[in-house]
This record gives C-alpha cells, structure tokens and sequence, in this order.
C-alpha cells in the first residue's frame, strides 16, 4: 500500500499505522506519476495530509490520471480537500479552522463507517479550509461543527476521503476506519509482520557497514539502546559505544546508563565526561534553535574526537526515530519544520563519520515493541523519552550549572511520584520545565522572589499527537509541595494542559 505524502507530519504515522494492520505500506512523494504508480501497482493508496492550503500558489497536486487507475484511495485532511478540488467538487476558505477534538455526525449512508461506529463521536482535526461541495458521483455522509462534509465517498469510483485524522490515537474510531478500507474496501491480506524490520535491518546494517567500525551514540534511552541492540546483532563487535555524559541529563541517570549497558549489553562503552565543555558552549546562548544545533554539534565533535584508537571508525550509529526527522522538516524537505533534533538539523556539515540510522522508519511504540523483540529489560525498554539535547531544551533561557541542577532536582521529584503512583506505563512523559521568569511568593513569613516550576505530563502512542494527562489532584498538590520545599528558589508550579497540536510536548 502506498502513502502519497504532502508534507504533512503524519504520513509516516499513517503508514504505521497500515503496518500495525498488517499490510506493508511505502510513503512515495506526492509528485509520483500514475505511470509510476502502475508499475509498483499497489493494492490501495492513501492521500497525506499536509501543512498548505489547497489554494495556495505551489501547493503540492497529484497526477490527476492516478484517479483512473482503478486502485482504492483514501484522501485524509489535506488528501481528502484534494480529491474535491481536483474531482470538480468546492473547497472553501474557512472563517474558522478546527484544531483539536471535534464532534462527527453522520449523515447518510456509509461504506467508511461500519456498523459498530457511533452516529455521533470525537474525531481529531487539524485544518483550515473545509469541504462545501462534493464532487459529481460522491456523497456527503458524515459533517462537524465546522467541516459541511467532514466525509466524502464515491463506491463507484473507490475514493473515498475524510476531513478528520483516523491515524491518530485522539480519533477513537480512526483505526476502524482505516481497518475498513485496507481490509475490507481494499481488499488487502493482513500478512505483514513486525519482525520483518529486524531482519531487513540487518541486512542493511551489515550492507552499509561492511567490514568497518562503527560507533553508537548512546544516551541510554529507548531509541539509541535499541539502536545499539539492532546494530551489535548485526555486526557484533565491529560496534563501539560512546556515552557522552553531557552535563545535561537527569539526576543520577549518567550512574545509570554505565551501570546498566555494562551489565546487560556486553557492549564496549566508553564514557566521556564532557559536562563542562558544553556549558562553556552554552555560556550566552537563550535562543532554542541555537540552543540545539550548538548541543548537536558539539556531541558530534566529541564523538570523532574519541573515534582515535577504534581501528577504521567510518559509522555513527543514531536513534533517529521518524517524528525526530519530520519536526525537523521531513525527509524530503517538504514537511514544516518544528524544531531542529540534535541528531538531525544539529550535524555538522563537515562531519566526517557516516550516519546508520536503523530506526528513522519507526515511532517510539514500534521502538518499543523491536526492543522487546531483541530481548532488552523492561528498564531500558520502557524508559520515558528523553531528548538528546537533554534539559537544556527543558530551560527556557541560559544554561548553566546552578539552573540544571535546580531543575534536576524537580524533575526528579515529578518523576518519583509518577511512579508512586503507579502511572508510569499510562504516562507518555512527564517533566519539570525551568522558565526564565520570576514571580512574587510568600514563604513563611517572608516575600520571595523566585522561580516557578513547570510540570508537563503528557499521554500518546507516538508522540505525533499527545494530550495532556489528567492527573490526579492530590498527585499534583504532592508535587507541588515537595518541589517548593525541597527544591531551593522555587516559590511556584505550574501545570502546562496544552496538547499536541498546538503545542509540542517539549517546550523548546
């Protein structure tokens, strides 16, 4: 099955989300023509969303003859306003877009909908514009507040095209719908597996590098842990890691990467201690992006600095995950850019090692799910993503010494009583934040004049979308006052209840 992507931040997600069906799928960029299209003859295809409008000047098309091909579609967002444009139906500019939870009502009779589907449910919306007019030969059958036709289908022709986003966890039918159409609509055999990636990485891996060295650049997270399990399967003791202990990671979390890696992966590790290196690289810095790029760059140079001695050291071995490269503009160049990742928009331009990136195609879940696959603890498996740059995108403003550790410390904090909670499996990730503000308190009998606190706890299967967690309230009260008695300069907490979109789940 073929996702045609626009640019949009979900065409990887979606096609995840086909595989977790069961049906192989391959993103193909929107400019592939029906030519094209026929030789690889696909069983269906799917129309991405994307960040333009259809009215726009160079907004992306596709080959109008891919309609006559006689092959399944299903238009999603900006996929689905295509199809109307393009098939003589109206789509208009909307007074008022629709970001976030929406309410559908069905309106007609449905080949999308099965049976068990509500007439009226949540979908999950991101878009401006909105459907008005359908096509000659479609029909209507399903609108929201503010989408006049939020589905649109044509049996006849098998197109079929919805306003809303099924791929994401906040729509909670969408999994049916696309269900529907691969399997029932489509016709697609659900015969695909998830190991199929181990072995097709191995091949890769081993194709790539050959008979020379690589390096992995390990933080101890989810994503370079199970890189660096996928790779030393491959290529065995041709690998080496090299932990760059940068100054910037969670309490007592440099302890525990050594410890943990020496004990469970039988990898050589080496274990630089370069903390204060990248706070003289941080001294004056506040703006995010260059916050980040000088945190990439940096962690590169380390890396070939220590490659002397590791006998031709050509590979770098990273756990890009698919949501790192499109927030940072996609893999085409098409997508919006979010923010930069320290293993993507940070690199160097003359850097010398090449990159192996085994886990770009995939999302934390499907990491999570190798992980286990390769036999990795549940410790390593199931940590709470962190970034790469690490808390220096959790400080708003300058990093320094004194402001890491203060957040450390509350960072900590939160992280304890998540897990006394027993929310560790239920919480996607949840932190504390220092911003570069102060406020006015009263502690005790005196005014202060500190910092506040902010903790963010987000819930999603991919991060792609997240929504806040709707934490308890004693929890919440327990974190707040623990952090101000116990964490010096902090006199306020705050809790961020925005979602993603239009947030982001960090906030840098």
């Amino acid at each position: 099955m073929l996702v045609v992507d626009f640019g949009a931040q979900y065409a990887q997600l979606i096609a995840r989300r086909v595989r977790e069906l069961q049906v192989f799928s391959r993103i193909v960029p929107h400019h592939i023509s029906a030519t094209e299209i026929a030789e690889i003859a696909p069983a269906a295809i799917i129309l991405s969303g994307g960040p333009k409008s259809v009215h726009v000047d160079g907004a992306p098309t596709l080959d109008p003859a891919i309609y006559d091909l006689g092959v399944p579609i299903l238009g999603i967002c900006y996929g689905a306003q295509l199809i109307a444009q393009q098939l003589g139906g109206t789509v208009s500019r909307g007074s008022r877009g629709e970001y976030g939870r929406a309410v559908l009502t069905r309106r007609g009779d449905s080949s999308v909908f099965g049976a068990s589907i509500p007439e009226v449910h949540d979908v999950w919306m991101s878009h401006f514009d909105a459907i008005t007019e359908v096509p000659d030969g479609f029909r209507c059958s399903a609108s929201t507040p503010d989408a006049p036709v939020a589905v649109l289908e044509d049996d006849k022709r098998k197109i079929w095209g919805v306003q809303f986003h099924p791929e994401v966890v906040h729509s909670p039918y969408g999994m049916q719908v696309l269900k529907t159409f691969l399997h029932d609509l489509a016709g697609c055999e659900p015969a695909w597996r998830m190991s199929s990636v181990i072995v097709d990485q191995i091949e890769r891996i081993r194709a790539q590098v050959g008979d020379g060295r690589a390096i992995c650049g390990l933080s101890g997270g989810v994503d370079s842990s199970v890189a660096a399990a996928l790779v030393h399967q491959a290529i065995g003791h041709q690998l080496t890691c090299v932990y760059v202990d940068t100054g910037l990671m969670r309490k007592g979390e440099s302890e525990q990467v050594v410890e943990t890696f020496r004990r469970n992966m039988g990898i050589e590790l080496i274990h630089v201690d370069a903390g204060e290196r990248f706070f003289e690289r941080l001294a004056g810095v506040t703006e995010p992006e260059a916050k980040r790029k000088a945190i990439g760059e940096l962690f590169i140079r380390i890396f070939e600095e220590h490659t002397g001695g590791i006998t031709e050291a050509g590979y770098l071995v990273q756990g890009t995950l698919y949501p790192d490269l499109i927030e940072s503009g996609g893999t085409d160049g098409t997508a919006e850019v979010i923010k930069s990742h320290h293993n993507v928009g940070g690199l160097p331009d003359d850097m010398t090692l090449e990159l192996v990136e085994p886990l770009r195609d995939l999302f934390k879940d499907e990491v999570r799910a190798l992980g286990t696959e390769l036999g990795l603890p549940d410790e390593m498996v199931w940590r709470q993503p962190f970034p790469g740059p690490g808390l220096g995108v959790r400080i708003i403003g300058e990093v320094t010494p004194e402001r890491v550790a203060v957040l450390q410390e509350a960072d900590a904090i939160v992280r304890a009583e998540i897990a006394d909670a027993g929310l560790e499996r239920e919480i996607w990730q949840a932190f504390a934040v220092l911003p570069d503000i102060r406020s006015v308190g009263v502690m005790g009998d005196e005014r202060t004049y500190g910092h506040p606190i902010i903790i963010r706890a987000v819930t999603s299967d991919d991060a792609m979308t997240a929504d806040w967690a709707r934490l308890p309230y004693d929890l919440l009260e327990r974190m707040s006052q623990r952090i101000i008695n116990e964490v010096p300069g902090i006199n306020r907490v705050a809790y961020d209840i925005t979602s993603k979109p239009p947030g982001t789940i960090e906030w840098e």
